[in-house]
């Protein structure tokens, strides 16, 4: 049975189309074409392509490294479901093997009991770091990559874990060779890489990092490091936490004028919906505290935004056009992660899943019609 939705404006990926009629059937999007209010089932004022958050540590009430269960991933979808994200990957920060293997496990049954999930696989964030660089990730679980150990992983995971976050400067170049082969999707973060190491790991395929500016080695005029070696190599991807507090905005808008269209948005949130004003996991601690979440240290622990947040500061603070701001959080993540023939576009045998927002960006929603 054919639905359609008549919108305002289409965000595609590509274009932004006005006054059209998205004719969808059996969970694809059938075609785009011009019509009349009258002939459609639902009318929006906008539309894009579901939003995709590659980088969410917990729902309104868990977080999946404290709490690595098919009950947290759930809380994790219906809580970015509600903030207009119809994509995610679930992220499991440096843990035990034991905890990595129960979130493999969990996301695993998740999916298989929930085909038409959002949730589209794993964020493994550690524990292959640079403990210099570790940010708010335990010392005691950071470890020294292996063979051994990472084949073990890709094995189990057997797919789950769809993107990994890495400091390549701890590996040799074998083990690092044979993990790109494994068709994880790595990204250089909590690195404390030179420039030149940060170059070779792009020059041996890795084409992202993690959070950009953060938990990095920066860039300065006689050691660039990591965010020199991302400016320098334009077909690197760079996520950004877009809070303003993260990365102050002048810095997003020097790093939006270098990277351009491979610059895209992150939450990186610690919890959605605001609700969780406290939170221990062993010796990692946080609270809310001035709308942004501080452990024991005084650091930042973890953000306090929505992805749909970050949208909305892209075009207010970096002064973007909502069109790169929404393809920031569609198609560019998509692209990032490999995904972008199958979601990410608003186009004829995509998914008809879809993100409604008003013209002020105050609300957000999710359409699924899968």
């Amino acid at each position: 049975m054919e639905f359609k939705v008549f919108a305002h404006k289409i965000y595609t990926g590509d274009d932004v189309l006005e006054n059209q009629i998205i004719t969808c059937a059996h969970g694809k999007i059938k075609n785009i074409s011009s019509g009349y209010q009258s002939s459609a089932d639902e009318v929006v004022e906008n539309i894009s392509a579901s939003f995709f958050d590659i980088q969410l540590n917990g729902g309104a009430n868990y977080h999946f490294t404290a709490n690595p269960t098919e009950e947290c991933i759930a809380d994790m979808e219906a809580s970015s479901t509600l903030d207009g994200v119809g994509y995610l990957l679930p992220t499991l920060i440096t843990s035990s093997k034991d905890n990595i293997f129960r979130g493999i496990d969990a996301i695993k049954n998740y999916c298989i009991q929930h085909p038409k999930s959002g949730v589209l696989g794993m964020h493994l964030e550690g524990p292959f770091l640079n403990p210099i660089k570790r940010g708010a990730h335990l010392t005691k679980y950071i470890q020294k990559p292996n063979k051994e150990l990472i084949q073990e992983l890709i094995e189990y995971a057997n797919g789950t874990i769809l993107q990994m976050t890495i400091a390549p400067e701890m590996f040799d170049e074998y083990t690092l060779k044979y993990l790109l082969k494994s068709g994880v999707a790595l990204a250089a973060g909590h690195s404390n890489a030179t420039y030149e190491e940060a170059s070779s790991a792009f020059s041996l395929g890795i084409q992202q990092v993690t959070h950009l500016f953060n938990a990095m080695s920066p860039f300065l005029h006689r050691a660039p490091g990591l965010v020199g070696a991302t400016f320098d190599h334009p077909d690197v991807y760079a996520p950004i936490v877009l809070d303003g507090r993260h990365v102050d905005f002048a810095a997003a808008k020097i790093a939006h004028q270098i990277k351009k269209d491979k610059l895209f948005l992150i939450s990186d949130a610690l919890f959605l919906r605001k609700k969780k004003t406290s939170f221990t996991w062993e010796e990692f601690d946080a609270k809310l505290i001035n709308d942004e979440y501080i452990n024991s240290d005084g650091n930042l622990a973890g953000a306090n935004i929505s992805l749909p947040d970050a949208v909305r500061n892209a075009v207010n603070e970096l002064n973007l056009t909502v069109k790169e701001a929404v393809e920031m959080a569609t198609i560019r993540p998509a692209k990032a992660l490999g995904l972008s023939n199958t979601i990410g576009k608003l186009a004829a045998n995509y998914p008809a899943k879809f993100t409604l927002f008003d013209n002020e960006l105050n609300h957000f929603e999710v359409l699924d019609l899968l």
